[in-house]
């Protein structure tokens, strides 16, 4: 596959000729570290599955096509991604200038840190209340940083979410406004107060602040036994490999797994996380919910991996990365029920997005209430998590075996796209 000229298209986006044909997104740019892993996290924001994959890049420019379809019940803003693709990719240097230069002089900051937002609500609960309003948060292009969500005994909720927003005007009259009706029209009559405000310091330093996980917890979620069983099972349907033999520059990088939700973007986070950079990849999902990938890759020194330990490292890590992505527990706090859901933090400090919106979902699918939810990070052997708890209530805590394994699988099935 051949670098395009800088001339050519950011980014092209064309649709199937016929129902159920996928579209095929191409991006062709300056490169910089990461940006696949970037690109592929914003194609599953945005609802999509990845049934096929081409990357290759000279370390200057870049080219990438994915073949990508809307799952199920999700409609997508082909206008909106185009925009926020454009947004991620390099700008390209003027003719005698060197990318590199730009970046190491701070003149390309993409990655600028946005502002935080505290929308605050008062309503009278319903069922599927919590969803309904992420729901109009997702299609507003407003992530959610945190939440805090707290119901009384007489049914009325408090709902504190920390945002921020995709397009960065959230600070106007006119986009609060919209926020304001488009909130209204899900809560309804009963909502007795709705406020977007400025998040100050101290509120933003709520965003680090999180209950502490209890040690039985940590033994469920976090088991190093757990994790080695698994891939023990699993050893038939993951296969995981390196090859030094078949290129003079690369390493050759060889996948075999089941297919779920995010699994490109699961890749390459791992990869970009372990300092590997890919010059070369393929990926395809066949019709049986098998997938292979190929990556020829280099060390940040530009040379093959060729120390065996960080082989089997490297192996280990992209096994469990593709086993466990994220980690599902129903466990006993008190008189409640809790569900927890922890899914890794990459080194960037991005999390995964729409983990919040399917656990809400699955919920909501259950007919089950939210009485409190949070959202905060936690630090487990030098890694950083981010954990979602939310408590069922109190008349939730006995719960038989057989609900409690529905809703855990219910919510798995939900973040793996496997629903």
């Amino acid at each position: 596959m051949g670098i395009p000229s800088p001339s050519d298209e950011v980014v092209q986006i064309v649709h199937g000729d016929g129902a159920g044909d996928p579209t095929v997104v191409t991006v062709s740019c300056p490169d910089k570290t990461g940006l696949g892993c970037d690109l592929c996290r914003l194609v599953l924001l945005f609802g999509l599955n990845v049934h096929k994959g081409d990357m290759s890049t000279d370390g200057r420019w870049c080219y990438i096509v994915l073949w990508v379809a809307a799952r199920r019940g999700r409609a997508v803003a082909w206008d909106v991604l185009k925009d926020r693709l454009v947004d991620l990719c390099p700008v390209p240097a003027p003719f005698g200038v060197d990318s590199a230069y730009l970046a190491a002089a701070g003149l390309q900051d993409p990655d600028a840190e946005p502002q935080v937002f505290l929308l605050k609500f008062c309503c009278y609960d319903r069922m599927g209340l919590l969803h309904d309003v992420t729901c109009v948060l997702s299609e507003m292009e407003l992530t959610i940083r945190r939440v805090k969500v707290s119901t009384t005994p007489d049914g009325r909720v408090m709902d504190l979410f920390f945002i921020t927003d995709a397009r960065e005007l959230l600070h106007t009259k006119s986009r609060r406004e919209e926020a304001y009706e488009k909130l209204q029209s899900v809560l309804g009559d009963s909502v007795t107060s709705c406020e977007i405000e400025s998040a100050t310091e101290d509120m933003s330093s709520c965003l680090q602040a999180s209950a502490l996980l209890s040690p039985v917890v940590l033994e469920q979620m976090f088991s190093e036994v757990d994790a080695i069983e698994e891939q023990s099972r699993s050893s038939g349907s993951l296969s995981v490999t390196m090859d030094n033999s078949l290129s003079p520059v690369h390493t050759l990088i060889q996948i075999q797994c089941g297919d779920h939700k995010g699994l490109l973007y699961d890749i390459m986070r791992t990869v970009k996380d372990c300092n590997i950079q890919i010059s070369y990849g393929r990926f395809y999902a066949g019709q049986k919910g098998r997938c292979e990938v190929d990556l020829f890759a280099v060390q940040s020194d530009g040379k093959k991996i060729l120390d065996q330990q960080k082989q089997r490292s490297m192996c280990s890590r992209l096994r469990m990365e593709l086993l466990r992505p994220l980690r599902v527990a129903l466990v006993n706090r008190g008189p409640d029920s809790e569900l927890l859901v922890a899914n890794p933090v990459e080194v960037s400090g991005k999390g995964r997005p729409l983990v919040f919106y399917d656990i809400t979902l699955a919920l909501k699918n259950l007919h089950r209430r939210v009485f409190l939810a949070e959202i905060g990070r936690h630090v487990v052997d030098d890694r950083e998590w981010e954990v979602y708890r939310v408590h069922l209530g109190e008349d939730e805590h006995e719960l038989s075996c057989s609900v409690r394994s529905k809703i855990v699988d219910s919510v798995t099935n939900m973040l793996m796209g496997w629903d």
